[in-house]
């Protein structure tokens, strides 16, 4: 086989498992479930609620995420943009939205009592969250919010 073929071939075979995750993500009208994976960012979603994360900061949304026709969604959602190093606590009101193309969303919060707002970022389905920056959880809390284990240690 000539070189140029070969590489090719490598080249097609790349990119038909360019990694872990689903070809295609939810529909219009259907519920966004399953974990949504990123750089220093996550979302954890089930057919009740969702957890997310955009590098040190959490949030949570108390009920399910469905999208339109376009693949948009917009939800409510409480947040805490001072989860990392050290947590104080405060929740803040606030929107997240995003839109899904194929196995993609990009997703964006926006506090509602200020003027922050986080994102857009790029998430995969199927992708587990890379939390590099912050040692906060990767993963839905169980239960209420705890110390990392290495603290608890101490």
């Amino acid at each position: 086989m000539n070189r140029s073929r070969t590489f090719a071939i490598a080249l097609v075979a790349l990119l038909a498992c360019d990694g872990a995750g689903p070809d295609t993500g939810p529909g219009p009208g259907e519920l966004v479930l399953g974990t949504w994976g990123g750089t220093d960012a996550g979302l954890i979603a089930t057919d009740s609620s969702a957890h997310l994360h955009i590098g040190c900061t959490l949030g949570n949304i108390d009920g399910p995420i469905t999208l339109d026709a376009e693949g948009r969604f917009d939800a409510p959602a409480l947040y805490n943009i001072t989860a990392y190093p050290v947590d104080r606590g405060i929740l803040h009101p606030a929107r997240v939205s995003g839109v899904v193309v194929g196995s993609f969303l990009r997703l964006t919060v926006v506090l509602t009592d200020t003027a922050v707002t986080l994102g857009p970022v790029r998430l995969r389905l199927g992708t587990e969250p890379g939390m590099v920056m912050c040692p906060i959880c990767r993963r839905a809390p169980a239960g209420p919010p705890r110390a990392p284990a290495a603290w608890r240690e101490r």
